[in-house]
């Protein structure tokens, strides 16, 4: 297979076919994201079919979850050498596999093997989705599309939390996941029929074909952000094996900005909606099944009613990422220390709240891919977008293991009750912990990330404070 050539220019408008294609690849998207999250609300009727404990129901979202992060680096690399399209349809095909194995599990053993090729394939899916919309789409409206992207992909929440759950209680175990794996055998057709890498030079789908402006090459050259500097416009290079793509990547501090970024922004929302969400609610906060599957379901409504948000401050203020990110970040963890810490359970208005500011962290977790586009050259791009993927999988696969042997080793001490509130209280400091971890990577690249960027030619970045004074004394 030749390598997937790269967008010849940034798109000069958004036409039709480009939301054909980006509307094909999104539903692709959002079935991964189905599949993906699936698990999160079969943790009661897994514990029964399998006969496990919660360490050994953690495992099942960890399998996944190190899979998932795994090959995010090789993906990003093979998407930038083969392309999106091709990407996009084996990793479908991938999570058809792995619901039917799991669907037809009558073991752990052949339980994990099943989330392994559902981990596989969402792997393929999100980062070669990703690596599209600079081909289709203008540069000044990329950090908007990408949120876009995210908000509607993660309405795929919504099928497993909704109908899949409703299903697998009315239907079975067995029955359940082969339909889901039907879905994802629906899109490997659809990808096909209508995904294209990128529009031909010169023609009407938007690329003006010059090879010499937009994404073509440094993103800054042609969309330069204030303050960074847009370098020259040079002849793009060779592409370079996955392992030399990855290594090169990984080099630019910008790219290690984007891991801490997408870590700290929302791998607590992968601790919530992948394995210890509803049995927090349901067990320990005493809820109803449907009520907790409704508070989980904001995590959607947020990912699409604020997401457009973030994609907009950002691209008014791309200077200004990192104030967007610690500041959603600061007041997650706070979420999380008020929740663990309230004396027994807490009100459901309360539980509303920390699930609507823990949600936020999904949106906000994009921005690690602008950092990922905006810090790399473009043949990078792909191998920088599943690094920067990897960080909240990272944090998350280590804080839902944590969080399992944690509850194992307080059963002896809650009545053997393995979801008592007490045993979450203590499990759930694994949180704030890795906010802080995070939180130090992410300040240590920032620095690194902003010296680049001035030995690269651009201006130094003004503190916060001195900027918004200047700009209060010009207005007054």
């Amino acid at each position: 297979m030749s390598p997937a050539a790269g967008p010849p220019s940034s798109p000069t408008k958004a036409t039709g076919r480009a939301w054909l294609v980006w509307g094909v690849a999104v539903a692709a998207y959002l079935v991964s994201v189905t599949q993906r999250t699936s698990f999160g609300v079969v943790g009661l009727q897994a514990t029964e079919r399998f006969d496990a404990t919660a360490s050994i129901l953690a495992v099942f979202s960890v399998v996944q979850l190190l899979v998932y992060a795994g090959l995010q680096i090789p993906v990003g690399a093979l998407a930038d050498r083969f392309g999106s399209k091709f990407m996009i349809a084996g990793g479908a095909v991938l999570m058809a596999s792995g619901q039917v194995v799991l669907g037809l599990a009558g073991t752990t053993a052949v339980g994990f093997v099943g989330r392994v090729l559902v981990g596989a394939g969402d792997a393929m899916t999100f980062v070669s989705v990703m690596r599209l919309l600079p081909g289709w789409f203008p540069a000044r409206i990329n950090p908007v599309i990408s949120q876009l992207t995210g908000g509607v992909g993660q309405m795929g929440q919504i099928i497993s939390l909704v109908p899949f759950a409703w299903l697998i209680g009315f239907t079975g175990w067995t029955q359940s996941f082969l339909a889901l794996g039907s879905l994802s055998a629906v899109m490997v057709v659809l990808v096909l029929c209508c995904v294209r890498e990128a529009p031909r030079a010169g023609s009407r789908d938007g690329s003006s074909g010059t090879g010499k402006t937009g994404e073509g090459h440094r993103p800054e050259a042609a969309n330069p952000e204030p303050g960074t500097g847009a370098l020259a416009v040079v002849s793009a290079p060779k592409p370079l094996s996955a392992a030399r793509s990855v290594a090169a990547a990984w080099k630019r501090p910008g790219t290690r900005l984007g891991f801490f970024t997408h870590m700290i922004s929302a791998f607590a929302v992968n601790v919530v909606l992948l394995s210890w969400g509803y049995p927090f609610l349901v067990s320990a906060q005493g809820l109803p099944q449907a009520t907790a599957s409704l508070l989980l379901g904001l995590f959607v409504v947020v990912a699409v009613g604020f997401g457009p948000v973030v994609g907009m401050v950002v691209a008014r203020y791309p200077l200004r990422r990192s104030v967007v990110v610690l500041t959603i970040a600061a007041t997650s963890c706070l979420a999380w220390l008020v929740v663990i810490f309230w004396p027994g359970q807490a009100p459901l208005w309360l539980l509303v709240i920390f699930c609507l500011i823990v949600a936020s962290g999904g949106p906000t977790s994009m921005v690690a891919f602008d950092y990922a586009r905006t810090e790399n050259p473009p043949h990078l791009v792909g191998a920088a977008t599943g690094l920067a993927n990897v960080g909240s999988f990272f944090g998350g696969l280590a804080a839902i293991w944590a969080i399992g042997v944690v509850l194992d080793l307080m059963k002896g001490h809650t009545g053997d009750d393995l979801y008592a509130l007490s045993g979450f209280r203590i499990a759930f400091l694994v949180v704030p912990a890795v906010y802080l971890i995070g939180g130090v990577g992410f300040l240590w690249q920032l620095r690194r990330t902003r010296a680049l960027r001035v030995a690269e030619g651009g201006r130094p970045v003004r503190p916060l404070r001195i900027a918004v004074a200047d700009r209060l004394r010009r207005r007054g």
